[in-house]
This record gives structure tokens, sequence and C-alpha cells, in this order.
């Protein structure tokens, strides 16, 4: 029992840790950082006409992953992808602008 109640606990303080931050979010700063940093590669916007056809666009991610999902993989990034040491506010931000294009 007390396993399980630690496990809980446990899971529910780093779910609370990876989304109250985007609670308190920029959208319109996650849209500065993703135009910066994001566009070369990603489709950051609905009126962007170029990037990478191997990447996914910001409302694809958005679509397909929940906002802690998103928040981890921004911290952690794949290979591929430069390591931008992101701070938690513009991680935030990020992931709060990318669920602003899924409706």
């Amino acid at each position: 029992m007390r396993k399980f109640c630690f496990a809980s606990l446990f899971g529910l303080a780093l779910a609370a840790a990876f989304s109250a931050p985007v609670l308190a979010a920029d959208v319109a700063q996650g849209e500065v950082i993703a135009k910066r940093w994001c566009a070369t590669c990603h489709v950051v916007a609905p009126d962007q006409k170029q990037a990478s056809v191997d990447v996914p666009t910001f409302a694809d991610a958005a679509r397909r992953k929940s906002d802690p999902e998103l928040a981890a993989f921004l911290t952690d990034p794949h290979p591929k992808m430069p390591d931008l040491h992101l701070s938690r506010s513009d991680i935030a931000n990020l992931v709060a602008y990318m669920r602003s294009l899924n409706p």
C-alpha cells in the first residue's frame, strides 16, 4: 500500500510540475521563440510556407502529444534536434503556443 501511495503521489507531482507552468505560459512569447528557433525545420505557424519535409509540424505535434509529453520532449530533445538550452518558462511558452495551434 505504501509503495502505491508513493508512486501515485510522485506521478501526480511530476504531472503537476510539467503542466502547471503551461497554465501560466505566454502564448505570444512561445510564438516568438518558435519562429526564431524552430521554424527552420518545423512548420510553426499556419502561414509558414517552408520547412523540412521529415519533421512534424507544431500543430501535428500538439495533436499527438499531451502538454507534459511536449514539455518532457523539449527538456531532452532527440539527437537530430539541437539542444537549445530552453528555460522552463521558454518550454512552457512553446507548449502553450503549440497547444494554441490545435483547436
